[in-house]
């Protein structure tokens, strides 16, 4: 129990403990710790340095063991009545200080790890034949991202600009796209880097990886069809990635780790070994506080612990701060689908939503919230924040006269 006044039922309880970056008006940005609607100042309270930068990565670097350490004396100055007269004077409260993106991000990946996802989006893209390619079920396929656009939850997001050509059209056309979509994704933050030429399995997962944040990769998706073939994404997902502000340490997710779907055929050894790393997040997706959908993570098929050992099996190596999200969260039914895409199938079935707008892609002025839980000790919940941004009409081009369509279906 702490000395605190934080309810028991807190998904920031201490069972918790997720680190971020904050500032105030008279301090420059530190590593802080969430309990409760609090953040504990953790260069006041603790011996390090590290705590005092701008990012987490020199924390992240030190290394699972260090990570234990630091979790473990927090955990006694929150709960250790001794303690509470150095402890208080550093508690700040959360609406009063602003959160900054946590760390440093060096290289960004994003996965394509829900079959449920990839099934949809071949069934609309390939009908006839089978929706998922021949490689999928082989190896957890991804790209790489622009890490310089990853923006801290909060941050509004422009609408990009670009070409973009339908079926029907004879030649592409340039403006601001009008297939604006989301991503729900869960993402993971490098801790301990490597070497070159040195890959990862599996089981190493929990030394290298820090912990979870939310991801909402945002995508356009009219952008993203011209563009696509052959290389894959590119201009139409590098615009922004938005994550949350917290970064929930593994050693908070251990009552959430599940068995993974069954995986078949059977991966390549490099893909296999240790313990299953399936996560169990219920998420949420608001579109103008409004719930459109609740992607279940479990479902995922590839697991994080699989990411990270593709990622790194031709011998590249890992910073800290390095960010590697599992790609759009969606499971079988048609309200647990993490993208408009999805749930809008394509613009055929355009959203209702109960204040009687309708969507089909998002439209400028809308904010998109992504939230997350996990089962923690005791029955309780743990929280992992939110991921929140709003669309922002598109920069004017210079040498392009445009508008946006009414019509963005």
């Amino acid at each position: 129990m702490t000395w605190l006044d934080v309810p028991p039922d807190s998904p920031f309880g201490l069972a918790n403990l997720p680190y971020g970056v904050f500032s105030t008006p008279d301090t420059g940005p530190l590593a802080g710790v969430r309990i409760g609607d609090r953040v504990l100042d953790l260069a006041a309270v603790l011996d390090d340095p590290v705590f005092a930068e701008p990012t987490l990565n020199a924390f992240l670097a030190q290394g699972r063991s260090r990570w234990d350490e630091v979790r473990a004396r927090i955990t006694e100055l929150l709960t250790e009545e001794r303690w509470r007269a150095r402890v208080e004077p550093a508690l700040l409260a959360l609406d009063e200080v602003r959160l900054h993106l946590p760390v440093a991000v060096g290289d960004y990946v994003d996965f394509y790890a829900s079959e449920h996802h990839a099934g949809n989006i071949g069934r609309m893209f390939r009908p006839g034949s089978d929706p998922l390619t021949p490689n999928w079920k082989h190896l957890p396929i991804g790209y790489h991202g622009r890490s310089g656009t990853v923006v801290v939850s909060g941050t509004p997001v422009p609408r990009p600009n670009g070409q973009r050509k339908a079926p029907a059209d004879a030649l592409p056309s340039f403006g601001p796209s009008v297939r604006l979509d989301i991503e729900a994704e869960v993402g993971f933050v490098v801790g301990a880097g490597t070497e070159p030429g040195r890959p990862l399995a599996p089981a190493q997962f929990a030394d290298h990886v820090f912990g979870v944040c939310l991801v909402n990769d945002w995508s356009a998706r009219d952008i993203q069809a011209w563009e696509y073939v052959p290389l894959g994404p590119f201009l139409g997902k590098s615009f922004a990635t938005s994550v949350s502000a917290w970064i929930v340490p593994l050693a908070a997710l251990e009552h959430a780790r599940t068995s993974p779907p069954v995986q078949d055929p059977q991966p390549l050894p490099y893909l296999t070994g240790g313990q299953p790393w399936g996560l169990d997040l219920a998420m949420e997706v608001l579109l103008n506080g409004h719930p459109i959908s609740h992607p279940p993570y479990a479902s995922m098929y590839w697991t994080p612990a699989q990411m990270l050992a593709h990622m790194t099996v031709n011998g590249a190596c890992l910073r800290p701060g390095d960010l590697f999200a599992s790609g759009t969260v969606s499971g079988p039914g048609p309200d647990e689908r993490g993208s408009l895409m999805e749930l809008s199938w394509g613009g055929q079935e355009p959203l209702t939503l109960p204040d009687g707008s309708v969507r089909s892609f998002l439209e400028d002025g809308d904010e998109v919230v992504i939230r997350a839980t996990a089962p923690g000790p005791g029955g309780t919940r743990i929280g992992l924040g939110e991921v929140a941004g709003r669309v922002l009409p598109a920069t004017a081009h210079p040498h392009f006269s445009q508008h946006l369509p009414k019509e963005q279906s």
